[in-house]
This record gives C-alpha cells, sequence and structure tokens, in this order.
C-alpha cells in the first residue's frame, strides 16, 4: 500500500496518475496547500521541503516503510518497483530520463511561473508575464519538434516522462498559448489524456480543486511570508 500526500495540481496528479497506470493501491491524504497543510510537522517529515506530492511506501525496500518526496523521484521509485514505465536497457533509459529533466527543469517551473505571473500574482508585472509567458511558448516548441519526430517523448514508447509533462499542459490557456498552434503537441496530448488509468488519476481530489482567484490567506500562505518562516 501506498500513502499518497497530494493535492489537485500539475505536480499531484504526476503521481496519482502513475499510480493509476501501475495498479498499486494507494490511499489518499490531502495536504491543502492553501490551508497551510504543507508547513505541518508531520508532513514535513516525509517532504523537508514542505512541497506535495510525497509518498510512504509501506513495503519499501527490505518490507520497511519508505518515504519520498520530489515528484520526479516518486516516478523513478515506481517504475523502478513495478518494471513500468521506464525502460532500463540503453539508450531507452537516458532517452527517458532527458525528458523527465527536461520537465523538472523546464516546463514545471516555467509554466509555473507563467501560471504565477499571469493567474495568481497580485500585481500585473508585463516583463514577468511577457518572460514567462514566452519561455512556455519556447518550450511547446521544443515539445512540439520532439513529438513530431516520435510518438512520445522517449521515443515510441509511453514512459514517466510523458507522464510528468502532460499535467502541465492540461493548463496551456493559463500559460497564454493553446493548443492549436502545436499539433504534434495536441495529438499527444488526446492520446494520453484518453487513457483511462490517466483519467482515474486526474479525479484523484478533484472536487477540491479551486478555480478562479484565490482568496487573501490562501496567496499569503502559498505565496508570501508564511512559507518564508523557520521551522
Amino acid at each position: 500500500m501506498i500513502d499518497l500526500y497530494t493535492w489537485p495540481t500539475p505536480n499531484g496528479f504526476k503521481a496519482s496518475i502513475m499510480l493509476e497506470e501501475v495498479g498499486l493501491p494507494y490511499e489518499v491524504h490531502a495536504i491543502d496547500i492553501g490551508a497551510g497543510d504543507q508547513f505541518k510537522p508531520e508532513f514535513l517529515k516525509i517532504s523537508p521541503n514542505n512541497k506535495m506530492p510525497a509518498i510512504v511506501d509501506r513495503e519499501g525496500p527490505g518490507g520497511m516503510p519508505y518515504s519520498l518526496f520530489e515528484s520526479g523521484a516518486i516516478l523513478m521509485y515506481l517504475a523502478e518497483k513495478t518494471g513500468r514505465f521506464w525502460p532500463q536497457e540503453h539508450p531507452a533509459k537516458y532517452d527517458t530520463i532527458q525528458w523527465l529533466m527536461f520537465q523538472m527543469g523546464g516546463v514545471g517551473p516555467m509554466f509555473g511561473q507563467a501560471h504565477h505571473f499571469r493567474v495568481y500574482a497580485p500585481e500585473q508585472i508585463a516583463y514577468a508575464v511577457d518572460r514567462y509567458t514566452n519561455e512556455a511558448g519556447r518550450l511547446y516548441g521544443v515539445l512540439d519538434r520532439r513529438l513530431g519526430e516520435a510518438e512520445y517523448l522517449a521515443g515510441d514508447f509511453y514512459s514517466i516522462a510523458d507522464i510528468a509533462t502532460f499535467p502541465w499542459t492540461r493548463s496551456i490557456e493559463r500559460q497564454g498559448h493553446a493548443l492549436d498552434d502545436f499539433p504534434n503537441v495536441k495529438r499527444w496530448y488526446q492520446a494520453i489524456d484518453a487513457r483511462p488509468a490517466v483519467q482515474k488519476g486526474l479525479q484523484v481530489l478533484a472536487d477540491r480543486r479551486r478555480e478562479g482567484p484565490i482568496d487573501d490567506k490562501s496567496r499569503e500562505t502559498m505565496f508570501g511570508a508564511t512559507q518564508y518562516q523557520k521551522r
């Protein structure tokens, strides 16, 4: 059994989609990031960087409980545990890793900044909006070129690189772009979105997802001084 500590965000959906894809039983623990659950001592023991998702594998290495944070590491762990979605032969192994790292180091942070300055920032800063909207467009261009030469990011097989990247592309309009402008990404997106396990993973805590403007308390908790307090 896997304990999944998560919230309905792109990073959170990576873990729930993966768990549905590999068919491992799991129990969901909601970490309401707007209410500050990520700062509670019991969660910090699992995720010292106060970010979700995190997991505890009740039957980890040696049959002992094992906790893990960072969504990319979680995907690698679950893939290795089940022998799925991460081939171990060369070069497919490193084809997968490089596109997973592309998501972790590029797509996630830059799309997240585009979200922040376009949607959540208390004031519109033109320089920041333009910078991150343009960078998101550049990254979509990289994805589109890659998916014009391969069915999936790592090649002709669906992998943890696709699972990591897909949830971030669900909010492309918030990033100032449109799927129709990236036809290869659109083809890939529609194929992944149609997977039953993906749809199940996207339903995890979906009823708790906030749409529209966030209130001042939640904004301060997620983006203000609260996150910088010494713990």
